[in-house]
């Protein structure tokens, strides 16, 4: 027997379970409402098609009673803070009560969220329901905005709610409404205009960006010298809505809310939401492309502050032709504010920069073609290597963004032949460019005949054993979705959503103890009829299915425990094989890629004559021993009997080599290792002589 039998009738109680979310019917969410499913055939009994899922006139007529004893439940105050206002509003319209409904909510709202109650109550039965549904999904759901834009009147309402939200905050700052702390908006009002918020930045509405940068400067801000805010939780409603739609006018108005809030908590909680917003940024290329190059000059009278964005950012300061070794003494007793902004300048602009070249790397497997024309005359482009539609079909590479009026795109290495990557990278190492991510010595990672014939699963990295918790943050560096692993977890694959929403990678990954997790089968699905579905590996794009693996070997380079020189013995025996194994694995194709730039390097070095490259490793030699570094992992064997040499760190290599790539920090790890181990008789640290006389 229900708690509810004695309070409401069956077909209210049965109302109440389908508007509140209770019910465990499927949702067929936004094609019809559960209201409308669960309630179908209701007035006939007749078994209704899909296609009809609807009320009819006899079933609305059945509800009347069973709505207006739910309003009346729902109604009671205790019950409007469990339940919310939206269902009560469902029900008000099976009821007929909207009027007497309106008047009962209205007076525990404030006018941002009235204003939105008016709007639905403007609508039928079914779009409310769909409406209330939506609001409660748990997770965000990407077509949402697209929904509320084709709502009779939302789009317009969401910027008239931001308006006013903006006018109170004025208003508040100027004197005309008593300042109280927290007390700017409702709980109501937050969640309406977080759905405002969202609406706009998915939109990318261009009267977003000057109207959230006052509304943010002024919710983050006592207009007295209190530490407190009109509304912390506002900002950080519009901060959670700007990590799903992130635009980069949106990031830099919270970063401004960052710097002049004064409550000490407030810049901690936004810092975290920055490092998810930046990745996010850069799978909205239409809205990447507009981060600006970041080069600024400065006068300060017979000095001037340069941020050149180059090779890297950099804030030098000059007098004249002449480039000083620091800030001006001068400037710095003169102008110790403006310092100091450019300084924080700098930084948001290597942000932003860094975020630039994850957005052009993302054009690799994006939906359509990406807007590149914008970034003409733009430090970046120079440092990449173009392609160019010369004839249908036929495409020319080219450094820099220099021929016009052609159809572009980004040059790959999987759309070349050997001998022109091996060109490109010869031009890149020759000119010493700094590219914004791996171009010229990218991976490639071609479907194997193994592949093939598993059809739809790969298990190219399964069995790798790897730190958990590194795992983790690289799936979030990197663009994946996961939950975080327990023992009781069913779910344990992470997702990448690519090509422009069309595919999805998936990564199988068990927790094997409470720091390790092991490496499972990885699958690709299309997204069809608004679901996803496994398809053959075969079928999969070759970009997409070459972008998704060498993330997935990046995982495993940066977080096996293979690669950690530390792990030493640590675990059960099967995890040691796993460790032990690591020197003698075959390469990767990220380590076969880093072999390819040590080959060019090496000769470049004091130490060339004491090193020679193998298939696995670069073997040094000492006038102690000799020494194989494998490529992969960077652990070291000494000769003649393949002992392991634990060198956890050392110097880096020499000054002025120019590395083509880090990405992971392995090149410079082997070669600072080779430079220490080519002159081993200078060696001092205990913990290495000590291995080496042994």
């Amino acid at each position: 027997m229900s708690v509810l039998d004695n309070v409401l009738s069956p077909l209210a109680q049965r109302l109440l379970h389908l508007i509140t979310g209770t019910a465990n019917d499927p949702t067929h969410w936004p094609e019809a409402s559960r209201l409308s499913v669960g309630f179908a055939g209701l007035g006939s009994g007749a078994i209704v098609a899909p296609s009809s899922y609807a009320l009819d006139e006899r079933a609305r007529e059945r509800l009347v009673e069973p709505a207006r004893e739910l309003v009346g439940f729902l109604l009671e105050e205790v019950r409007r803070h469990a339940y919310g206002r939206l269902p009560v509003l469902v029900a008000a319209g099976l009821a007929g009560l909207d009027a007497d409904v309106r008047a009962v909510l209205a007076e525990g709202c404030g006018p941002i969220a009235v204003a939105e109650m008016d709007l639905l109550l403007g609508w039928d039965v079914e779009l409310r329901a769909l409406f209330s549904e939506a609001e409660r999904f748990p997770e965000p759901v990407p077509s949402l905005p697209e929904w509320l834009a084709g709502l009779p009147g939302y789009l317009g309402f969401a910027r008239t709610a931001l308006e006013t939200a903006r006018a109170r905050v004025a208003a508040i700052h100027a004197g005309e409404i008593p300042y109280r702390a927290e007390k700017a908006f409702d709980d109501r009002e937050k969640r309406t205009l977080g759905r405002a918020v969202r609406l706009a930045l998915f939109r990318d509405e261009i009267w977003l960006p000057e109207l959230l940068d006052e509304l943010v400067r002024g919710i983050a801000v006592a207009p007295t010298q209190a530490k407190t805010l009109p509304s912390q939780a506002l900002l950080f409603e519009i901060a959670r809505a700007v990590e799903q739609y992130p635009t980069p006018e949106a990031i830099s108005a919270l970063r401004t809310a960052r710097r002049i809030t004064r409550h000490g908590g407030v810049p901690m909680q936004l810092d975290r939401k920055f490092k998810r917003m930046e990745p996010a940024l850069a799978d909205r290329l239409e809205v990447a492309f507009r981060i600006p190059d970041g080069r600024v000059r400065r006068e300060f009278g017979e000095h001037t502050a340069v941020i050149s964005t180059g090779d890297g950012v950099e804030l030098s300061w000059w007098h004249g032709d002449k480039k000083l070794k620091s800030v001006p003494a001068a400037v710095r007793r003169e102008h110790p504010d403006e310092v100091k902004g450019l300084r924080e300048l700098a930084k948001l602009t290597q942000q932003q920069q860094a975020t630039l070249g994850r957005a052009l790397e993302a054009g690799y497997t994006g939906g359509t073609a990406a807007p590149y024309r914008r970034l003409e005359g733009h430090p970046v482009a120079d440092r990449l290597i173009w392609e160019f539609e010369v004839s249908p079909g036929v495409w020319r590479a080219e450094l820099g963004l220099n021929v016009p009026d052609l159809p572009v795109r980004l040059w790959h290495p999987a759309r070349a032949s050997v001998a022109e990557v091996r060109g490109w990278r010869e031009v890149v190492q020759g000119k010493e460019l700094r590219q914004p991510f791996k171009q010229a010595f990218r991976e490639i990672y071609l479907l194997t005949p193994a592949e093939e014939a598993a059809g739809h699963w790969s298990s190219r990295f399964e069995g790798h054993v790897v730190h958990y918790r590194r795992l983790r943050a690289l799936f979030k560096d990197r663009g994946w979705q996961s939950k975080f692993q327990g023992h009781w977890e069913e779910d344990c694959d992470a997702h990448r959503v690519m090509a422009g929403g069309g595919w999805r990678a998936s990564l199988e990954h068990y927790l094997s103890s409470d720091d390790y997790a092991e490496i499972g089968r990885a699958r690709f699905q299309r997204m069809t009829g608004g679901a996803w579905h496994d398809v053959p590996l075969t079928e999969v794009p070759p970009l997409v299915f070459s972008e998704a693996m060498r993330d997935i070997d990046l995982f495993v380079a940066v977080a096996s425990i293979a690669t950690d020189p530390e792990w030493t013995g640590q675990g059960p025996d099967r995890l040691r094989d796993y460790w032990q194994a690591g020197p003698f694995a075959p390469l990767p194709p990220s380590a076969e890629v880093r072999r390819d730039a040590l080959a060019h390097l090496i000769g470049r070095t004091a130490i060339a004559d004491r090193c020679t490259l193998t298939d696995r490793h670069l073997v040094v030699r000492g006038d102690l021993r000799t020494y194989k570094i494998h490529l992969g992992s960077a652990n070291i064997l000494m000769e003649p009997n393949d002992a392991y040499l634990c060198i956890v760190s050392a110097r880096g290599p020499q000054p002025g080599l120019f590395l083509p790539f880090e990405e992971d920090g392995r090149l410079a790890l082997i070669l600072s290792k080779a430079f220490l181990l080519a002159n081993d008789t200078a060696i001092t640290d205990p913990s290495i002589t000590r291995q080496l006389q042994g």
